[in-house]
């Protein structure tokens, strides 16, 4: 017989195997708040290396016992743990992640960052790693954070008037607080007067060329016709294009740089362009002005003036460091120092504020808004019930590598759970419900829940007038064969299908005698306290309701207890996220298992 084709009872050492995989699914449980085969399985033949040629055998075995680990309640699989000797793994001191200290914090005696997001959307995971590489730092160093609104373009990059105060939002939820801010739009008049100071040293020229003709010089290495005539005439032209005399495209404004630069992008490039804001008005000053900075002349300016000692931002800006750097020669400034990172990808979302936008625009009413949980937005995250926390502690183990990094979002998953095992309330939520009328319990009777085994967060009560209960359809053959123990409350077993319900044995509320019977435990929903629960998750660019077919009902405590916006753990079902409450319903958006 060729190893790994044989039944189970003829891998060596049963017990044994069954023992170890027994210790190593327990203790994947407590560490990730459900035991995963994968992990388990490796853990077991890494022990067991003589075993490996009954590997097919021995995942089977592991599947077994980590679905029976899986189906215990918390308290059960802290006992069990305590019987092996397993005590649950926190990381240590000498594990915690630590960003790389910054350059030069010597020379500029102190440390200022920022965080530029342009409104015209809100932030994604992606930006969120400016944000808060950039926080940590300032508070790495006792220095400051600057959250600076870079809305200079009202009519390629429009800004969203609504985004301002959700892009605060979504900061605030992640844990940042800033220490000033500002709104580029409203320091119009200070680049007008850092543009003349250019003109006036000899740092930039207003060019008249159409921008086909300048291309032309550019591409050849050559000055346009205007560069190198006198400051008197360019403080004019530039006067002009203030008062309105040039049209869109009639006149720029360039810095001068090296006209041999390998990137042609680099060559003269443009500070301020004329916009018809009476065409295009900006969301907040409307149409008062027509001349406006770029992004790189606008954030090169105010790095300056703001003293912004380091700038941390993806690794696609590095061209844009080499153009301000010009534009700080010219005025004698010291640029800050700069980090570059790699960009974030999160597998299988779009991140691309341009896509979504897209979707938006022809979805229509198929999708829910910039936080639509199929999106990779933060505000997405956090309605899907991602917690700041699982985003921050991923941003500082991305770090600033400077290399791309694709972010799965099983990883996510995994980080989450373990932070929401310990914090998040467990409710009971029953998938296509089965009615069971439990003959021989003595009603009323008062059953109290803890929301969590061994954090203090409450508990609720219901009272029972009726021995009526709901469980999962799912765990109705378990139940038909052997009897149940509803978590928290009684030990139940199968006697008859009667009409629209289920008559069930009331055995005792003893969970020591469930463990003897071999019962498995489910949760279950008292059926006078039950409520609709509508569960929403996202696969794809699809939504899909869980059950796709069927119906989920809840405990009436997540009706009248848990607030909207609360994360919670739909015991053996998964995380999710309150959404929207009426009298009668919840909606839940599912986060993962």
């Amino acid at each position: 017989m060729v190893p790994g084709s044989e039944s189970s009872s003829s891998v060596p050492n049963l017990d044994l195997v069954e023992r170890v995989a027994r210790r190593y699914a327990v203790e994947n449980a407590l560490k990730f708040g459900k035991a995963r085969p994968g992990p388990v399985i490796n853990k077991v033949l890494g022990e067991l290396k003589e075993l490996k040629p009954y590997a097919r055998e021995i995942a089977k075995i592991v599947t077994r016992i980590v679905e029976e680990i899986n189906s215990m309640s918390p308290d059960d699989i802290k006992r069990l743990a305590e019987e092996l000797g397993v005590t649950e793994k926190k990381p240590s001191v000498s594990e915690e992640k630590h960003l790389p200290p910054l350059p030069n914090v010597e020379v500029w005696g102190y440390v200022k960052t920022r965080f530029a997001p342009n409104p015209d959307f809100v932030i994604h995971l992606g930006n969120a790693r400016a944000a808060i590489l950039s926080h940590e730092y300032a508070r790495m160093y006792n220095g400051k954070f600057v959250l600076r609104f870079e809305d200079t373009d009202p009519r390629i990059k429009v800004p969203m008037p609504e985004a301002y105060e959700m892009i605060r939002e979504d900061l605030r939820w992640l844990g940042l607080s800033w220490d000033e801010e500002y709104v580029q739009s409203l320091r119009m008049e200070i680049y007008y007067e850092i543009a003349k100071k250019l003109i006036e040293v000899g740092g930039a020229y207003v060019d008249l060329c159409p921008p086909q003709e300048f291309r032309k010089y550019r591409d050849a290495g050559k000055p346009c016709p205007h560069r190198d005539e006198p400051v008197e005439v360019q403080l004019e032209r530039f006067e002009k294009m203030l008062r309105g005399d040039y049209g869109e495209g009639e006149a720029v404004l360039r810095i001068k740089t090296d006209l041999s630069y390998p990137d042609p992008s680099v060559r003269d490039w443009v500070a301020f362009r004329i916009i018809d804001t009476e065409k295009h008005p900006h969301p907040i000053v409307g149409d008062k002005y027509r001349v406006w900075p770029t992004y790189n002349f606008a954030a090169a300016v105010d790095d300056h003036l703001m003293g912004v000692t380091h700038i941390l931002r993806g690794r696609e800006h590095a061209v844009n460091t080499v153009k301000q750097m010009f534009l700080y020669k010219h005025l004698g400034w010291r640029y800050p120092e700069v980090i570059n990172f790699g960009r974030v990808f999160l597998v299988g979302f779009i991140l691309s504020k341009s896509k979504i936008k897209e979707l938006l625009r022809k979805g229509g009413t198929k999708f829910m808004g910039v936080d639509d949980i199929r999106f990779g937005t933060i505000a997405a995250l956090r309605r899907r019930g991602i917690l700041p926390e699982t985003i921050r502690q991923l941003i500082l183990e991305l770090g600033t590598k400077p290399t791309d990094a694709s972010v799965a979002w099983e990883n996510i998953a995994a980080l989450n759970r373990k932070i929401a095992d310990r914090k998040c309330r467990r409710v009971f939520v029953v998938l296509n419900p089965v009615k069971v009328v439990i003959e021989g319990l003595e009603t009323p009777v008062t059953v109290s829940i803890r929301y969590h085994p061994s954090t203090d967060l409450g508990k609720r009560s219901y009272t029972l007038t009726k021995p009526e209960v709901y469980i999962s359809r799912k765990d109705y053959e378990e139940f038909r064969e052997k009897g149940v123990r509803l978590m928290e409350f009684a030990n139940i077993e199968f006697v008859e299908e009667r009409g629209d319900h289920v008559v069930a044995k009331f055995l005792s509320t003893n969970v020591d005698d469930a463990r003897k019977r071999g019962l498995q435990i489910v949760q279950w929903v008292p059926v006078e306290h039950a409520v609709r629960v509508s569960i929403y998750r996202a696969e794809g660019l699809k939504l899909i309701k869980v059950p796709r077919d069927g119906v989920a009902l809840g405990e009436k405590a997540l009706l009248t207890e848990i607030g909207v916006g609360e994360v919670v753990q739909m015991v053996r079902i998964g995380f999710g996220r309150i959404d929207s409450k009426t009298k009668s319903r919840v909606t839940v958006m599912y986060a993962h298992d």
